[in-house]
């Protein structure tokens, strides 16, 4: 199994058997309300993902455990692979509230964003997060991610427009 190890966390990649830790995390409020897709987490809806997604090679994606402990603490992804434009989008998230605010979301942005250009190849990663949710762009900043565009009323959710950043991290030794 590959492990990638930082200073404080390890990522590995994801298994079928990581399903009610994702389900559990991702039904989290705190974690649903930062995602586009808010919808209620399944283990059918992730099970699908695994099979369409990631056993597909469209989505890389690695389970954040703290080095410490072990324990399992959330998800980091590369997901929309684009080999031909060698771009993918980037989407973490922390799930265990006690892992908030240790830097875990920083070390594993480095890590996913060292794994893309290095073992993948990707000349950009990208994101997209709400514009209202600020300690989220800090982070991204911290990570390297770069501003490149707002969008106005991106996403629609239970009525209401929401307004979506755009950031990006191009890799440098490309150019």
């Amino acid at each position: 199994m590959e492990i990638i190890s930082g200073k404080k966390i390890t990522l590995r990649k994801i298994e079928y058997t990581d399903t009610d830790d994702i389900v559990r995390w991702r039904n989290k409020d705190f974690v649903r309300s930062n995602f586009i897709f808010q919808q209620l987490f399944t283990n059918e809806i992730h099970e699908n993902w695994m099979k369409t997604r990631v056993d597909t090679g469209e989505v890389v994606q690695f389970i954040i455990s703290e080095i410490q402990t072990g324990k399992g603490v959330g998800s980091v992804y590369l997901r929309d692979i684009d080999r031909i434009n060698q771009k993918a989008e980037y989407g973490i998230f922390i799930g265990e509230e006690d892992a908030l605010g240790k830097g875990f979301g920083s070390e594993a942005a480095a890590l996913a964003i060292k794994y893309a250009f290095e073992q993948l190849g990707l000349h950009k990663v990208f994101l997209r997060v709400f514009a209202d949710n600020l300690r989220a762009i800090k982070s991204y900043e911290n990570a390297g991610f770069v501003k490149e565009a707002c969008f106005k009323h991106d996403v629609k959710i239970d009525g209401k427009y929401y307004d979506m950043v755009f950031m990006a991290i191009i890799n440098e030794k490309d150019d």
